[in-house]
C-alpha cells in the first residue's frame, strides 16, 4: 500500500499541518491502495502564500522561459509515462490499456497543443490603426486555484496547470481525493523540471475543505473547476464573496443524432463512445436519437454491441471497461437504472446489479434503454455510468428540439452523409461542441459548454486566455 501524506508547497514536500488520513480505494477490488492526507486551512493558506510570493518573479519571467519549463514537464512525462498510466488505472479504475493509450497521453497531447498556441500570443499589441497610441497588454490574472476531478485526472490537470503556467500565473492545485495519485506524480514532474519554488503547489483535500477554502480565499484571483454542476454552483457562490473569476467545466447529457443516411458503423460507434471509461465522461453521448425508419435496426445493433462489451479489473489488459470509481457512484448508477425501469423505458441490454460472475468491485453492466421520451429522468439527468438511452425522432426539426431540450449543453453529435444537413444541425444544436460522423475536433480546439455545462473554454489559445487579463493602455510611446 502506498503512503502519500505530504503536500507539495513552495518547492518542497511538507507534512500536513494537522494529520487527517484519507483512504484511496482501488475500485477494482474495493481495497485500500493508498493513504493520503486531507488538508485544512493552514495547509491551504501556506500554499496560497507561497503562490502569492512567487507571483511577481514568475509573471515577469520571459514567456519563452516559461515555455522551457513546460517542455521540461513534458520531458519528465515521457520518461515516466508508464508510471502515470499505472497510477491512473489504480486510482480510478481505467483499464490499463485505456490508461496507456488515452488517459495518460492527455498530458503530452494538450501540452504540445498549448505550446503551439503559445507562440501566437501577442503580449502587447496595438488596438488598431485608428488608435496608434493605444495598446492592449495581456497579463496573468494572478494566483489561481485549480480543482480537478477523478474521471480523466491527467486530462483536467493538464488543461488547467499548463496554460496557467504559460500565462504567468502561480498555482494551487486541489486534485480529487478519489484519484490523487496521478496528480502527486505530476507534482514530481513539475519539481524535477525545475519550476521555481512556489509557482506550483498541491494540497490534497475534499470539496468542503480545501476546495471551499480556495474558492473563498481573498488572495486567489481565479478558480478553475471541473466537476458536477451542483459543486460548480456552490463554488460560484463562494467565489462571489471576493469577486474572483470562475471558470466551470461541468456535466453533460450529450445527444447523438443518427439520421437514416448515417454510415453503417454510426450506432456501434455511438455505443462504444457512451460506454468508454465506464461512462464516466461529461461529454459522453448518452442520449442516442435515431430516425424512426432505422430505429428498430439501431436497437438491435445497440443491444448486440452493449452485450459484447467486457467488464473486468483495471489491471487486466485488453479492450473492456473497468469499474466505476467508488461505492457512492455505483449506488447512484444502480438507482438510476432502476428509475429507468420504473419509468417504463424498455431495457434491451444490461440492467441492475453486478455483471455475472462478479461479487467484488464497483462494476456496472453496460446498459441500454429504448422507447424513452425526453422527459424521463434517465433522459434528463447525468448518470455518469455505462447507461445509454435511445429515443426515436421523425424529422430534423424534432431531432433538434429533443437534443436541445436539456439543462446541459456540452457536446452533441451528428451522424449523416448529407453535408448540408450536418451543417444545419451543427449551427442549430445548443452546445459548446459538435462532433460529426466520428470526426474528432482538431488539435487545439476549445473544450467547453453552455447552460448548465458551464462556460469554460479549455485547450489551445482559448485555454491560455482563460488565465489572462486584458489591459488597455493609452498614450503609448512608439518612439
Amino acid at each position: 500500500m502506498l503512503e502519500h501524506r505530504n503536500f507539495y508547497i513552495n518547492g518542497a514536500w511538507v507534512p500536513p499541518a494537522k494529520p487527517s488520513d484519507h483512504d484511496v480505494i482501488n475500485p477494482s477490488t474495493e481495497e485500500v491502495c493508498a493513504i493520503i492526507s486531507l488538508g485544512d486551512h493552514a495547509d491551504t493558506n501556506a500554499a496560497v502564500a507561497a503562490a502569492k510570493a512567487a507571483l511577481p518573479d514568475w509573471s515577469a519571467t520571459a514567456p519563452a522561459k516559461r515555455a522551457e519549463y513546460v517542455k521540461g514537464i513534458l520531458a519528465q512525462y515521457e520518461a515516466r509515462a508508464e508510471e502515470m498510466a499505472q497510477a491512473i488505472s489504480l486510482e480510478m479504475g481505467a483499464p490499463i490499456d485505456l490508461a496507456r493509450k488515452e488517459q495518460a497521453p492527455c498530458l503530452p497531447w494538450h501540452t504540445e497543443n498549448f505550446l503551439t498556441a503559445f507562440e501566437e500570443i501577442e503580449w502587447i499589441r496595438p488596438l488598431g490603426p485608428h488608435a496608434p497610441d493605444t495598446m492592449i497588454a495581456m497579463e496573468p490574472i494572478g494566483v489561481v486555484g485549480l480543482i480537478t476531478p477523478w474521471n480523466w485526472p491527467m486530462n483536467q490537470v493538464t488543461l488547467k496547470v499548463i496554460p496557467a503556467l504559460l500565462a504567468g500565473c502561480t498555482i494551487v492545485l486541489k486534485p480529487s481525493e478519489e484519484a490523487p495519485l496521478s496528480s502527486l506524480l505530476f507534482a514530481e514532474f513539475v519539481h524535477d523540471a525545475g519550476v521555481p519554488a512556489g509557482v506550483f503547489n498541491l494540497v490534497n483535500g475534499d470539496g468542503m475543505g480545501v476546495g471551499s477554502q480556495l474558492s473563498r480565499h481573498e488572495d486567489v484571483e481565479m478558480i478553475s473547476f471541473t466537476g458536477s454542476t451542483r459543486a460548480g454552483k456552490a463554488i460560484s457562490l463562494a467565489a462571489a464573496e471576493t469577486l474572483k473569476r470562475v471558470t466551470l467545466e461541468l456535466g453533460g447529457k450529450g445527444a447523438n443524432v443518427i439520421f437514416a443516411d448515417a454510415d453503417e458503423k454510426a450506432v456501434k460507434r455511438g455505443v462504444y463512445s457512451c460506454m468508454e471509461n465506464s461512462g464516466q465522461s461529461c461529454n459522453a453521448p448518452t442520449r442516442m436519437l435515431v430516425e424512426r425508419s432505422i430505429y428498430e435496426k439501431a436497437l438491435e445493433t445497440a443491444a448486440e454491441v452493449a452485450k459484447s462489451i467486457g467488464v473486468g479489473p483495471a489491471s487486466d489488459e485488453g479492450r473492456h471497461i473497468g469499474p466505476v470509481v467508488n461505492r457512492k457512484q455505483w449506488d447512484q448508477i444502480q438507482k438510476m437504472i432502476q428509475v429507468g425501469i420504473d419509468e417504463g423505458a424498455r431495457l434491451i441490454a444490461g440492467g441492475p446489479g453486478l455483471p455475472e460472475g462478479m461479487n467484488r468491485g464497483f462494476y456496472v453492466r453496460p446498459t441500454v434503454f429504448a422507447d424513452l421520451n425526453n422527459q424521463m429522468r434517465i433522459a434528463r439527468e447525468e448518470i455518469f455510468g455505462p447507461v445509454l438511452s435511445i429515443i426515436p425522432f421523425d424529422t430534423e426539426e424534432e431531432a433538434i428540439e429533443i437534443a436541445n431540450d436539456t439543462p446541459y449543453g456540452l457536446t452533441n453529435y451528428v451522424q449523416s452523409q448529407d453535408g448540408a444537413k450536418r451543417n444545419r444541425m451543427a449551427l442549430a444544436l445548443r452546445a459548446g461542441m459538435i462532433e460529426m460522423n466520428g470526426k474528432s475536433r482538431g488539435a487545439g480546439a476549445p473544450f467547453g459548454g453552455v447552460k448548465m455545462s458551464g462556460r469554460a473554454r479549455e485547450g489551445g489559445i482559448w485555454g491560455i486566455e482563460e488565465f489572462l487579463e486584458v489591459k488597455a493602455i493609452s498614450g503609448w510611446s512608439n518612439d
